[in-house]
Formats: C-alpha cells, sequence, structure tokens
C-alpha cells in the first residue's frame, strides 16, 4: 500500500474539514453544510468529467482504475534486486557461455528482463539489443505520460470550472439585485460563486495533482529499473567482468542505496508495474 499518498491525503482532507469547522475546538459541524452545494457539484464536476472525457480516448478512460491500482501498489522496483540477477547472469555466462542463460531467462518474472536475456542467447547485434530495448523503455514511459496527463488535464480545467461557476454565481447574485424583480436569494447565489471555485481547488490540488505526480514518480522507479537491464545484458553480452559490471551498474542508484546493498548482502526484489 502507498502510505505516503494515503496519509498525505487523510491529512489534507482532515485538516480541511476541521478549518471548515472552527478550526480549533469547540468545533462548529453545523458549519460544514455551509460548503454543501448542488449546483457547485454540478458545475465543478460534472463538467470537469465531461472535459475529460472529451480529450481522451474509451481505452485510455477504461484504464482509470489500473491507474488506481498502480499508485496504491506496495510492489516496488528495487534496482539493487536486478543488479544483482545481472551480476549472477555475467558470472553464469563467462563460466559457461551465453546459452547457458535461456534457463534462468525462463526463470525470469519480469517480461522485459526475460526478453532482455533472450535477446543475447540467440546471438542478436549488440546495436539491434540495445536498439529494441530501449525502444521498449521509451515505448512505455510514452504510455505512461499518457496517463499521467489525464489527471493533468483534470487539474489543469477543474479550476476553470470552478471560476464559471463563480461567474454563474455572480450573474444570478447580480440579477437578483435588481429591485423590479423584488429581490432574490443573493445568498444562495453568492454560495454557488464562491464554493464552486473552492470545489476546483480541492480537485486540482488535492486530488488530480498528486496521482499524475504518483504515476510519474513511478514511472521513474521502473524506467531506472530498465536501464539498469540494457546497460547489464549489454555487458554480459560483452563479456565484461561480473565485479567490475556490479560496480558499474551500482552506479545508477545512491550512495546510500550501495551501501545498504553491502551490509545486506546485496539482495532486494522487484517486479513490474506496467
Amino acid at each position: 500500500m502507498n502510505l505516503t499518498y494515503i496519509i498525505g491525503f487523510v491529512l489534507a482532507i482532515g485538516v480541511m474539514v476541521l478549518g471548515m469547522a472552527n478550526g480549533f475546538p469547540p468545533y462548529d459541524w453545523d458549519q460544514l453544510g455551509n460548503f454543501i452545494d448542488g449546483p457547485s457539484v454540478m458545475i465543478t464536476i460534472g463538467c470537469t468529467v465531461g472535459i475529460v472525457i472529451a480529450c481522451f480516448p474509451g481505452k485510455t478512460l477504461a484504464a482509470i482504475p489500473k491507474h488506481f491500482a498502480i499508485m496504491l501498489n506496495t510492489k516496488k522496483f528495487k534496482p539493487i534486486y536486478f543488479i544483482d540477477q545481472l551480476t549472477d547472469l555475467a558470472t553464469k555466462a563467462r563460466k559457461d557461455g551465453l546459452l547457458a542463460l535461456e534457463g534462468p531467462a525462463a526463470e525470469q518474472k519480469d517480461p522485459f528482463f526475460k526478453q532482455a536475456i533472450m535477446l543475447i542467447v540467440d546471438a542478436n547485434d549488440p546495436d539491434r539489443v540495445r536498439g529494441i530495448l530501449e525502444n521498449d523503455i521509451e515505448c512505455m514511459s510514452a504510455r505512461h505520460e499518457a496517463n499521467a496527463a489525464l489527471y493533468d488535464k483534470a487539474s489543469s480545467v477543474a479550476p476553470a470550472f470552478g471560476m464559471i461557476g463563480t461567474l454563474v454565481g455572480l450573474i444570478n447574485m447580480l440579477k437578483g439585485m435588481d429591485v423590479t424583480s423584488g429581490g432574490g436569494n443573493l445568498g444562495k447565489d453568492m454560495s454557488v460563486a464562491l464554493v464552486t471555485t473552492l470545489y476546483g481547488c480541492i480537485l486540482a490540488h488535492m486530488i488530480f495533482g498528486p496521482i499524475a505526480n504518483n504515476l510519474r514518480t513511478q514511472d521513474e522507479e521502473e524506467v531506472l529499473c530498465k536501464m539498469i537491464i540494457v546497460e547489464g545484458i549489454t555487458g554480459i553480452q560483452a563479456g565484461e567482468n561480473p565485479k567490475f559490471l556490479r560496480e558499474r551498474l551500482l552506479t545508477f542508484v545512491s550512495q546510500k542505496t550501495r551501501l545498504l546493498a553491502e551490509k545486506s548482502g546485496g539482495k532486494g526484489g522487484g517486479g513490474d508495474k506496467e
């Protein structure tokens, strides 16, 4: 479970609710009703959803539940795991040859890692191997960016529709101020004007923005691990010394991660989030 996202989201909502209820004890929970407005919900949320639907294809919209599953997934990419695996493969390849890696390739659960191993087992040209794997990474990252762009779009249009709701409320309020109309419900119209702006900010900065950031962060983690695989596989194909290869691959991670890997024997775990 992605605890940082959950803790941050709950904290933000909790603090906002307490602020709406007078900020400090004694809380006035009846005040929360002032921030619930049907027309504001329709204008801000309804229009935001409508524009997002209009901007993206059905296959992207159908993947929204998957986006949340990815964001909340506890499975993390661990570079040290792949570095260890690649070092072991380099040792085996140097001892028994590249064909001996076919067995370990079949045991790999990560499809990208498995594909990378099989490319060198099949004696493909090194430049071709690197080109295939790097193209795979670029296409994967482009798909991930397209997913994050959905929430960027929602984050950008939500405040805009909040302002539109504000204009709607102000127009109605000004119309109601016409003495020839017998007055009007100025309080209700003003609430629409202000609450829609609030809803737009909440949607943009408390819901859609964090989702986009989390998806991009996980993409960066996955790209890092796959770049390590590319460098490791091409190093194995070139016949690099396993010890030198490990030291070179460790340059992809922070000094702290390297020290922790040395203390724990360099054993980690990994998986695919795509």
